[in-house]
């Protein structure tokens, strides 16, 4: 099984990146896919999820700015991040659950400069 994130960068506040999390190794379609965050010093939260039928939620921190999307025939998920502020730097993982199975990928860091 294998979670691969990418897309992170340095970006200017304002900016806008796109993260992807290609999938393999899984029964993709059946997952409930998450995106994580964890800034230094700081506890890992949720940013946005997307459950196998597609319902979506958001952290409130970043509700209206980043869109979670699933695309189930290329085993991909994504993170549309507009709007960015400095508070959003931190390492992005993307997370799979499926009932006792979950697994992370590694992580791609988003730098938002002031």
């Amino acid at each position: 099984v294998q979670l691969q994130a990418s897309g992170g960068g340095l970006v200017q506040a304002g900016g806008s990146l796109k993260l992807s999390c290609a999938a393999s190794g899984i029964s993709f379609r059946f997952y409930r896919m998450t995106w994580y965050r964890q800034a230094p010093g700081k506890q890992r939260e949720l940013v946005a999820r997307i459950s196998a039928d597609a319902r979506t939620n958001y952290a409130d921190s970043v509700k209206d700015r980043f869109t979670i999307s699933r695309d189930n025939a290329k085993k991909m998920v994504y993170l549309s991040m507009n709007g960015l502020k400095s508070e959003d730097t931190a390492v992005y993982y993307c997370n799979a659950v499926l009932e006792s199975r979950e697994y992370w990928g590694q992580g791609t860091q988003v730098t938002v400069s002031s």
